[in-house]
């Protein structure tokens, strides 16, 4: 190492004239304090006399600090122009010698930074990876005290206070920094060890440390706690956009100063993804951030698509499925800096000392979704291999997430649309005033399989269904369809509400019996059905397992319905219980899903009387009512499905039903035509005369040949004429094919033809068999007009 001279001038009258810098390292003074003062003012002790006579040996001097230090001397004379003595040049040979031991020579190539510090924190050593820590020699450190080698800043001072510690306690130090040095252009990771150094008598006279750049073992342990907190603070929620932003709000600042997240058009959507263009490529921009508030640096707005060329970084890593690397002066990375100045110019200025950016692919499964880049301006480092390593395995790690998120919104999206699908459309009927609402929850389980139906039925009556699947997905969507069509069926049929049930209990148990081993979604599935006949005002229901409705009368308040909830569907052996209602017209019954009175944070009794008293409150509407239930009772977030059917009754009054008592008199039929016609003409329907005398002939015929008295004729005039025969038996009949010298078989055939629709219904007392035929078009006739 290059050492400065210590070196001292002395007149012949002994005043110190001249002094060098290594002089001034070596004592501890400087030239201001010694120059011009008595040389025997820095002795601690006189000359030896020999020293004297030869001109050379070893001289006991005070150094600035109070301490003793022998040091050997050479005085050389200073001769005048006349040959005398006018002074003596003094030089001091150095302190520490290179030392030739084995030891000497690990101490000074030591590749980790070794100083020896005196019991007043003054440096006595430093070996070469220390000199070039400090950006000085040995020499402008020896005899100084640290703090003066040092900027003024906290991790000084901490470094300071474990010298002091070591001297005070006698006890080694060991500890680790993170801080800059005076030749190094950016913070390190230091692994330090202080230990105290004693004399043969056992003094503490010195203290020795060894510091270790740990700073890429640093660097490792910060990217493997990123990837821990990736493992929690990404993919909190099952949504594609606030996934991209949880990466970005990782990276930034502790990784890059600029990050962002561009996805290709179809991870946004629901289609499958299209194969990765092998040239230019368009990705639309999710989230973006920055060091600086407002992220003026990025060029792109949130939600613009970009087109990045083929070979920009971007574009580069989505082809070769690999992290890409640019760095200041490579052509591409000049090339993408210069397209972001002059897509947004006002974000340049912050832009300034980009240096490095990193673009990784984004993908999951094999499947590409996009691409994150991050920009390094303010950060000193450009990034290296290890940083590819890391951005590869970080991005893999949130494109899982956001595959998972874009897989639940195409699930979501899927069952949705099948469920909504499978949900009636528009409910037009006579018999009941309709309003309704659906809400799919927000769950990360997905949309459940809460329905709801209004079904036609004979007579003018109709039938209402609501119904919940257990679950959620796709799988209870596709079941709430399955059991839809069961109930659209077994109404059909004209069952009552509990026989209805039973069938459909059987149903879901054989469908589990029949099943693989895989979870049977219609398994404590609840429903409850319905019937209101419009001409007695009777409400017939039945629930497996589902909530009661609720019913509130003109001018009352809403009440719930005293009834069985039965158990669900799919345990089996167990009965429905029937509850039957007559109503007033007017009156509203509302049907719901447990999803709109239960939750795991509110009391379901509770929520039932918010219920009830906003079902009581007055409104507008139908529609309004709805409305305002939902508002008063849902909270802001509900955790499952919820469905309201809200019915308001109607009657048909005696001007819209004409009946008959028919005796079973076969010469009786012709009368009965006969006020039939006379019953239409009074209506205003002469048009369907004859096609409504055939049905009536043949379907009193036919209640008189086969069937049991008392028989009873009605005809009713809804939407639809309707012509109904009651009789006592409970055969019911059905149509058959004539032969061409038959004499009867080919009445019902005939009904067929004529009617739009037909059928027939059992009853406590027998059998009703009908026939709807259209009415002639004009303005629908409004019950309880």
């Amino acid at each position: 190492m290059e050492r400065v001279a210590a070196a001292a001038v002395i007149d012949a009258l002994g005043r110190v004239t001249g002094w060098s810098e290594g002089a001034r390292a070596l004592t501890g003074h400087r030239a201001e304090e010694v120059v011009g003062r008595p040389a025997a003012d820095l002795l601690a002790e006189a000359v030896p006399a020999r020293a004297l006579a030869v001109r050379s040996g070893t001289v006991a001097l005070r150094h600035a600090d109070g301490r003793r230090m022998e040091i050997a001397l050479t005085a050389c004379p200073v001769l005048g122009p006349d040959g005398g003595t006018t002074g003596y040049v003094l030089t001091a040979d150095p302190p520490w010698p290179a030392d030739p031991t084995l030891a000497g020579q690990a101490f000074q190539q030591a590749s980790m930074s070794m100083s020896v510090f005196d019991v007043g924190q003054r440096y006595l050593r430093s070996n070469a990876a220390a000199c070039h820590v400090m950006g000085v020699p040995e020499e402008a450190l020896l005899g100084r005290f640290f703090l003066d080698t040092v900027e003024e800043a906290p991790h000084s001072e901490g470094f300071l206070s474990h010298l002091r510690q070591v001297v005070e306690t006698g006890r080694p130090v060991r500890y680790e920094s993170f801080t800059g040095a005076p030749a190094l252009n950016r913070d390190h990771a230091w692994s330090i060890e202080m230990w105290p150094l004693r004399d043969p008598a056992g003094e503490l006279t010195a203290v020795a440390l060894a510091a270790f750049d740990s700073t890429e073992q640093y660097l490792s342990r910060l990217r493997l706690a990123l990837l821990n907190e990736a493992a929690t603070a990404i993919g909190t929620t099952l949504d594609v956009v606030r996934t991209a932003e949880e990466l970005v709000e990782l990276l930034v600042p502790r990784y890059a100063d600029f990050a962002s997240v561009d996805l290709l058009d179809w991870v946004l959507g629901a289609e499958e993804q299209p194969t990765v263009p092998e040239g230019d490529i368009s990705l639309r921009r999710v989230a973006h951030g920055s060091a600086t508030e407002g992220t003026p640096e990025a060029a792109v707005r949130l939600g613009d698509a970009e087109v990045h060329l083929a070979a920009s970084p971007p574009a580069r890593a989505l082809r070769e499925r690999r992290a890409v690397v640019g760095q200041a002066g490579e052509p591409e990375f000049r090339r993408w800096v210069e397209e972001r100045n002059a897509r947004s110019p006002a974000g340049r200025p912050y832009r300034q000392g980009v240096h490095s950016m990193i673009a990784v692919p984004l993908q999951a499964r094999g499947v590409l979704l996009g691409v994150v880049v991050g920009v390094r301006m303010r950060h000193p480092d450009d990034y290296v291999i290890d940083d590819t390593v890391f951005a590869e395995e970080l991005a893999s790690r949130a494109a899982v997430c956001i595959d998972n998120a874009r897989r639940f919104a195409r699930e979501r999206s899927t069952a949705l649309a099948l469920q909504h699908s499978l949900l009636p459309r528009g409910l037009p009927q006579a018999a009941v005033e309709v309003a309704h609402r659906y809400l799919p929850c927000g769950s990360l389980a997905g949309i459940g399989g809460d329905w709801f139906d209004v079904i036609p039925l004979s007579g003018s009556r109709v039938g209402l269904v609501v119904g919940d699947v257990v679950g959620h997905g796709i799988r209870s969507s596709a079941t709430m369809g399955r059991l839809r069509t069961a109930v659209r069926t077994l109404a059909d049929v004209d069952l009552p509400p509990d026989e209805l049930l039973t069938h459909l209990d059987d149903l879901v148990t054989h469908l589990a019996a029949d099943g693989t081993g895989e979870e049977v979604a219609e398994l404590g599935a609840t429903c409850l059905y319905a019937v209101y006949d419009p001409v007695s005002r009777r409400l017939s229901l039945a629930a497996a397992g589902h909530p009661a409705p609720a019913v509130v009368l003109p001018g009352g308040a809403a009440e719930l319905v005293g009834m069985s909830a039965g158990p669900p569907l799919g345990v089996g052996g167990l009965p429905f219980e029937a509850t039957e209602l007559e109503l007033p017209e007017g009156a509203v019954v509302a049907f719901y899903t447990d999803g709109l009175v239960e939750d795991r944070d509110r009391d379901v009794d509770r929520a039932t009387e918010e219920m009830c008293r906003a079902l009581s409150a007055p409104a507008d509407s139908l529609e309004a009512l709805s409305d305002n239930v939902l508002k008063a009772v849902l909270p802001e977030q509900p955790s499952d499905d919820v469905a309201l059917l809200l019915v308001r009754t109607r009657a048909l009054g005696g001007d819209r039903v004409a009946t008959w008592d028919v005796p079973p008199d076969p010469a009786q039929v012709a009368h009965f035509r006969q006020a039939a016609t006379e019953q239409l003409r009074d209506w205003g329907l002469d048009e369907a005369a004859f096609v409504t005398e055939l049905v009536v002939s043949e379907l009193v015929t036919n209640a008189i040949r086969y069937g049991e008295p008392p028989i009873q004729l009605r005809l009713i005039r809804d939407r639809a004429l309707i012509c109904e025969v009651a009789d006592s038996s409970s055969t019911s009949p059905h149509l058959r094919r004539a032969h061409a010298y038959d004499e009867g078989g080919r009445g019902l055939l005939l009904v067929a033809q004529l009617t739009q629709r037909w059928g027939s219904r059992q009853t406590g007392s027998g059998k009703i068999i009908w026939a709807e035929q259209p009415l002639p078009e004009g303005p629908l006739p409004v019950i309880g007009a």
